[in-house]
């Protein structure tokens, strides 16, 4: 095991040696989706054998919601929004508690959504979009392929912030209507502020068919929203069937990547490459270990489920399988995840010092023990730099938040070790500046090398040539380097925080103050009052743990520690030339905001197995080495290297 400076540990358990990722197979790494359930489960499968006509297993149903699902033909015949009569007893009191739900949870952001089943017949499915928006105004229908789905619709609850709900209400179904020669209007406001934002509102969401207009009668301004008149009025659609057809002509498919030792990009990079299509069609909840087996969930757009499979034998010649394909009606998000589950295998185990080898099993106990009852310092791992690159991550990060864009290439395209074709079109680049020769030699699945390479052929290697390579890219790939950057601060200043502040909360520092639910994202900006400073009173008395402090990703929306850590990256950000650096590099469309990360993480669902062979005769000492099988769930950006260097008390990468 190398040593490394960085890591700082909070347990005084001794540990042990062990080597990890002896092959890929002892180190599975398997997303936990948002839902919580893995991403290779059976019940993934499950909503893929049913084909893309039936409903996600997002929202289940009984059999009976299903039984009771009226007639086709009686539903079209229905020149009323009865609900009831409509979706059937059974889903309308589904919906009906869905509703009330998102109510109670009107202030959180996550998104949840309910599916109302499958409706073949396009009209039929326009009678169900009508129905639902008029009783329910605040929902949004969405279709995906035959199948409809409902969710809160942020339009009513921007209008509804603006005016009251019942407002809103009657708004949206005038909207819905489109009686011609009719009008709509607010309530009486004094406020001309307020009513500029309500004029921009509808404006900005519905100016191509409606026009407002302010007027004042007995001394109170009203706003009055009117169709707009057309010579030749084409056929009106409501809005729900302009949703319809936007949603039928995006096509998402959605699918369950396994990888065996590729990084996550270089395997979108491949993908694409194979599908005709650009890295940046694809969308994923985080990246994934190089050196394991991964699983993951993925969606790519403008391709379909059939012609995906019919490149399952090209992906398996790169090390990928495909699984649980199936159609989704919109991609995934960075982050969208609950974290992931861990399958190790650490082989040659032997305590540390002179310790004898049947201590072994107590040593492995007093680490994962601990572990499990204290936790971990959450260092970003080393995959979060590029571990097996001359050049890391953060180092191609601070020159683009420098705007050094030329030196910024020149760092993206340095040689790793090794002859193969992809460093040999880095180093001819580097040695020539030839991007068109350069090109030639480059990998065709190698799409982020690519791209960088045709927009500097095109425009330059010059700093707008860099600026055009760098743009060339998908934006989740150019602020990669950039929370590369930010990450290594945070892992710098968590040491720090550890070795000059001790290992209790102390004045100045910052503790979460919301639900832990808001600190799993860490891509997010976050609302600076739920971050509590903490007082010198509440440091006398205790009153939070260790466990609730948090540490700032440097960027522009973040507040930092009110102590000695505070100062402390003040002077490590002007070490690095970012004293006054606003975290936006306008040129590539990059913005910083920052965040928060809990200075320390816990693994859930522990399990550990030792195994020590006795030694036969003519048998080698590594055969007959101690393993350690070891499993367990982190949230998500939490690093099970990390977590393993705690119990072992060794810094791996």
């Amino acid at each position: 095991m190398e040593s490394d400076s960085l890591s700082c540990f909070i347990s005084d358990h001794e540990g042990f040696h062990g080597t990890i990722k002896n092959s890929p197979q002892d180190f599975v790494v398997i997303e936990i989706g948002i839902n919580g359930q893995l991403v290779n489960s059976p019940d993934v499968q499950e909503e893929h054998t049913k084909g893309p006509s039936q409903p996600s297993q997002a929202t289940k149903r009984d059999d009976k919601s299903k039984q009771s699902k009226p007639d086709d033909t009686d539903i079209l015949n229905q020149d009323c929004f009865d609900l009831n009569v409509i979706l059937g007893p059974a889903v309308n009191k589904e919906l009906e508690h869905f509703t009330n739900k998102i109510r109670v949870k009107a202030d959180e952001e996550e998104q949840v959504e309910l599916s109302l089943g499958t409706y073949p017949d396009k009209h039929l499915r326009a009678v169900v979009h009508r129905a639902v928006r008029y009783n329910f105004p605040f929902l949004q229908t969405v279709t995906n392929q035959s199948e409809i789905r409902v969710r809160e619709d942020p339009d009513f609850k921007e209008l509804a912030s603006l005016a009251s709900e019942g407002e809103a209400e009657e708004f949206f179904r005038f909207i819905d209507a489109k009686v011609p020669g009719s009008a709509f209007t607010f309530l009486p406001d004094d406020s001309k502020e307020h009513r500029t934002s309500v004029h921009h509102f509808v404006s900005r969401r519905f100016g191509k068919l409606v026009e407002t207009k302010s007027f004042t009668d007995q001394q109170k301004t009203s706003i009055t929203v009117r169709l707009r008149e057309r010579n030749k009025q084409p056929k009106k659609r409501t809005i729900a069937e302009c949703q319809e057809e936007k949603d039928e002509v995006t096509l998402y498919t959605a699918f369950t990547l396994r990888k065996e030792n590729l990084e996550t990009l270089e395997a979108i990079s491949y993908m694409a490459a194979v599908l005709g299509v650009l890295p940046s069609d694809f969308t994923y909840a985080g990246i994934k270990d190089k050196r394991a087996i991964t699983y993951q969930a993925m969606v790519v757009k403008k391709i379909s489920p059939e012609w995906l499979l019919d490149k399952v034998s090209e992906f398996e010649r790169r090390g990928m399988q495909i699984s649980h394909v199936r159609s989704v009606s919109e991609p995934l998000k960075l982050g969208r995840l609950q974290g992931n589950h861990f399958d190790l295998v650490i082989k040659h185990l032997k305590p540390h010092g002179n310790r004898e080898l049947v201590e072994l099993q107590q040593l492995v106990k007093d680490g994962v023990e601990n572990v499990k009852n204290r936790g971990f310092v959450n260092y970003y791992g080393p995959q979060r730099f590029g571990s097996g690159s001359c050049v890391q991550a953060d180092q191609v990060g601070l020159a683009l938040l420098k705007e050094k864009m030329e030196a910024s290439v020149k760092l993206f395209f340095t040689p790793e070790d090794g002859d193969d074709l992809q460093n040999k079109a880095k180093r001819h680049f580097l040695l020539t500046g030839n991007a068109k020769e350069s090109l030639a030699l480059m990998p065709a699945y190698k799409a982020r090398e690519r791209l960088m390479l045709r927009a500097l052929h095109r425009y330059g290697s010059g700093q707008e040539g860099c600026v055009r390579g760098w743009l060339s890219l998908p934006h989740s790939m150019r602020v990669f380097y950039l929370h590369s950057y930010c990450s290594r601060v945070w892992n710098e200043a968590a040491k720090y925080r550890l070795q000059k502040l001790g290992f209790k909360p102390v004045q100045g520092d910052l503790v979460w103050a919301g639900s832990e639910k808001g600190l799993k994202d860490t891509t997010e900006d976050v609302n600076p009052p739920q971050v509590h400073v903490v007082t010198s009173e509440e440091e006398k008395d205790d009153v939070f743990s260790l466990d609730q402090v948090i540490l700032p990703m440097p960027g522009n929306s973040v507040k930092y520690p009110e102590n000695l850590l505070g100062q402390w990256y003040q002077g490590r950000l002007a070490q690095d030339g970012l004293g006054s650096c606003r975290f936006r590099v306008t040129p590539l469309k990059l913005n910083v905001p920052g965040c928060y990360r809990p200075l320390l993480a816990k693994p859930q669902n522990v399990t550990y197995s030792l195994r020590i062979a006795e030694k036969l005769q003519g048998q080698s000492d590594e055969t007959c080495a101690p393993n350690l099988t070891l499993s367990f769930d982190l949230d998500a950006s939490c690093y099970a290297t990390v977590c393993l260097g705690e119990i072992m008390k060794c810094n791996l990468s």
